[in-house]
């Protein structure tokens, strides 16, 4: 095995979480094993069930059609002018490989390939240009975005697809261009264009799915349901999330109209891929809203937050002013009725020798004593309104 093969090999096996992911196909293809072991024979049911179709096309008509890599390789050198398409769902390493040499792909495309999660981008090497794209979808019962991942190899006279996921359904896109064969004419680009452009369309029900759950969220937040931060939060993370699918498909779409001149790009297929550019303009545009719509939510919903808080921390101050306000009436008539008890507790000893015990006037000299305790203290207390 080459020293690229080597390091493919050692790229399948780094850890990484494979993203859950819904069925949507109409025959879902089986999910295989990223990183089978080199020592072991891979079943050869496994890799045909991998190919989710191939075929040879000369003048945009299907000649040709295998399940066995084999019989498309050995087609392509004697029909010149023909183009192979290939579709792999989740390929074992080694029939990766099996591509890999027969077109010639380069090392560093094809690690990438095999590791999967990568960022969309376009490069070039050589003849061949290597585009990675993020498919995304909207589940209306989850309410949540679901992203799945494609890798396009396009050659001279072929076309390798290679999907991680069950979205994008490719099967539509081959349909589409079999119905038009004067568009698939045109060669593998036309391939790139259609592919491109279904990952794009597949935008928009994300997108209106997206400001679905912003108006939702927006009626939550002044509503004053408790878990709308937590929504904000989630959905929040769908839309970078999705942003990052976004942006950088704008840079492909510049790459590739940069390159129409320099490799002799069809006229009406330069119409096409701009009008897949626009799309995807408008795409990242509404999402880069959408980030911004939820920043301000949020922000909002911290202010309402806030001011709730204020409102409840007003109502607690004022039951506690009024509570001390009670307190002090209760303490006052307390400290007035306590000055002729003590006055009287004084008077009330049994003491022989006691002043004003046997003074004729000492009754009426108590009870005005208390009287004037008492005015005294009602209105000290009157003064400072504690009564």
């Amino acid at each position: 095995m080459s020293d690229w093969r080597v390091r493919a090999v050692r790229a399948s096996k780094r850890p990484f979480s494979r993203p859950v992911v819904r069925a949507v196909d109409s025959q879902p293809a089986p999910e295989h094993s990223m990183d089978p072991r080199p020592d072991q024979p891979v079943e050869p049911v496994a890799l045909e069930r991998s190919v989710v179709d191939a075929a040879v096309y000369r003048d945009g008509r299907r000649i040709e059609a295998s399940t066995d890599l084999a019989d498309i390789f050995r087609t392509l050198p004697d029909r010149p002018g023909t183009m192979a398409w290939i579709g792999l769902f989740r390929p074992a390493e080694a029939q990766l490989l099996e591509a890999a040499d027969r077109f010639n792909l380069h090392e560093l495309a094809v690690e990438d390939a095999i590791v999967a999660h990568q960022r969309p981008k376009l490069e070039r090497y050589g003849d061949t240009l290597f585009v990675v794209l993020r498919a995304a979808r909207y589940l209306d019962e989850a309410e949540e975005v679901d992203f799945g991942e494609i890798h396009l190899f396009i050659g001279p006279d072929f076309v390798l697809t290679v999907r991680h996921s069950q979205a994008p359904d490719l099967s539509a896109v081959r349909r589409r261009l079999e119905d038009d064969p004067e568009l698939l004419a045109l060669g593998p680009e036309a391939v790139l264009y259609a592919v491109l452009d279904a990952v794009v369309d597949g935008y928009a029900p994300v997108i209106a799915g997206l400001q679905h759950d912003i108006d939702e969220i927006e009626t939550e937040v002044f509503s004053g349901d408790p878990q709308v931060s937590r929504r904000i939060y989630e959905l929040s993370r769908e839309v970078i999330e999705f942003q990052r699918a976004t942006r950088p498909l704008l840079e492909i779409m510049r790459s590739l109209e940069a390159g129409f001149g320099k490799y002799g790009t069809d006229d009406e297929l330069q119409r096409h891929l701009r009008d897949v550019a626009d799309h995807a303009t408008y795409a990242a545009e509404r999402v880069d809203g959408f980030r911004q719509m939820l920043q301000n939510i949020l922000a909002v919903n911290a202010t309402l937050v806030s001011q709730r808080q204020n409102e409840e921390m007003k109502q607690l101050a004022e039951a506690g002013h009024a509570q001390n306000d009670e307190i002090k009436k209760i303490s006052s008539w307390a400290a007035i009725l306590f000055a002729p008890t003590l006055i009287g507790t004084v008077y009330g000893m049994n003491f022989e020798i006691m002043p004003e015990l046997r003074w004729a006037f000492g009754y009426p000299f108590a009870i005005g004593l208390m009287a004037l305790v008492c005015t005294g203290l009602y209105l000290i207390f009157k003064k400072r309104d504690w009564l």
